[in-house]
């Protein structure tokens, strides 16, 4: 639901006469102060022609959002996830208070569903492939699979013994809504079948905890950050470690993959950098790093945070602990925007798949979303 200032009635003075305080009300308009001064006919005409220039030279609309900035709130804890529809038509956020709400990205935001049945706090959500389902990942040891249309539960997985920090669709680059994976505590992943009870293949991580996991557009390549500093890529079809990719030098929290091409892989971690990793076989680097973005530091907290690529793969975004979200060009490294306005933690990124749009979510309990 989209935040509205509340309006305070004028004040008038109990010494007036009923005239005056009639004629005051008549010329105050709620919550301005106005002085009765009467304008000369030239004044009138200077100022109308000012608001006719700015009105000119103010920048230009970039999005289809009601105003440049809008900011949502209506959960009752800090909110751990946010995420575009593959359409861009609608937001899902996951929060510590065990729900899933949904909402409109255009208009007023409304927030016209709520998807309710986890025990604890939701960790993360994602959008299948289709738009029509999601699958949520929680602190209650299970992954859930809905219908975003009805807000019924499809399914929930129970084999996690520790909770569930992350979740992602397995073959998105096939639009395939059924097969997801799941990352724990416990150091498993485990992939799933929306029509299967139980899971179809597992990978297991020696009981070191895993933070998060994402999976190539071909489904064939699972990744899986770790509290050992590292990622590692896993082949889906051999359930067998493919390669690691080391630099970081503390947890890695979060795990973003390129959406057009699928050759980049973003992370976070608790030592304060975002890395850019290449993903194609023959790269330049031996080590697979990119890029070292700065600017995101991580804190005491130890939050999960999640960054983002942009559609066309030339901008990174990632929130950080200093309550901003940070942006950078992913070519040169260097901060674009630097946005302000929430409280807390920032803790997730999101950029709409067709409009310069970026979406943050923050434990202060809102989102906001922005045209840049």
């Amino acid at each position: 639901m989209v935040e509205q200032k509340r309006k305070s009635s004028p004040v008038v003075p109990a010494n007036k006469s009923q005239n005056q305080q009639q004629a005051d009300s008549n010329a105050l308009t709620a919550g301005t102060a106005v002085a009765l001064v009467k304008r000369t006919k030239t004044e009138i005409e200077d100022v109308t022609s000012g608001i006719s220039e700015i009105m000119r030279t103010r920048p230009k609309r970039t999005s289809g959002l009601q105003a440049p900035i809008m900011h949502l709130t209506g959960h009752s804890r800090e909110i751990t996830s946010c995420r575009f529809s593959p359409s861009g038509e609608h937001v899902a956020s996951g929060s510590a208070d065990a729900k899933v709400f949904l909402w409109n990205t255009y208009g007023e935001c409304a927030n016209y569903g709520v998807l309710q049945g986890h025990k604890s706090g939701v960790l993360e959500v994602q959008w299948m492939p289709g738009g029509e389902r999601l699958v949520t990942a929680s602190a209650d040891k299970t992954v859930a699979i809905w219908d975003a249309q009805t807000g019924e539960r499809l399914r929930r997985g129970k084999r996690h013994t520790a909770a569930v920090n992350s979740c992602c669709p397995l073959s998105w680059g096939t639009g395939d809504d059924n097969l997801f994976a799941s990352a724990s505590d416990d150091g498993t992943a485990y992939v799933w079948d929306a029509r299967e009870r139980h899971p179809v293949a597992e990978l297991d991580n020696s009981s070191v905890p895993l933070t998060s996991v994402v999976a190539a557009p071909s489904g064939n390549t699972v990744y899986t950050g770790c509290l050992d500093n590292n990622i590692t890529a896993w082949d889906i079809r051999t359930l067998a470690p493919v390669h690691v990719l080391r630099g970081h030098s503390d947890t890695v929290m979060g795990l973003a993959i390129s959406p057009k091409t699928g050759n980049y892989l973003l992370s976070t971690s608790l030592d304060s950098s975002v890395r850019l990793w290449d993903l194609r076989p023959y790269c330049r680097t031996a080590n697979r790093c990119e890029r070292v973005f700065t600017g995101a530091p991580h804190g005491f907290e130890k939050n999960l945070i999640r960054p983002a690529f942009n559609c066309d793969e030339s901008m990174a975004a990632s929130g950080s602990v200093d309550r901003t979200l940070t942006v950078w060009n992913m070519r040169t490294g260097e901060i674009k925007y630097k946005l302000p306005g929430h409280k807390g933690c920032v803790t997730q990124a999101d950029f709409h798949p067709k409009e310069p749009i970026v979406l943050s979510g923050s434990i202060d309990k809102t989102m906001f979303l922005g045209e840049i």
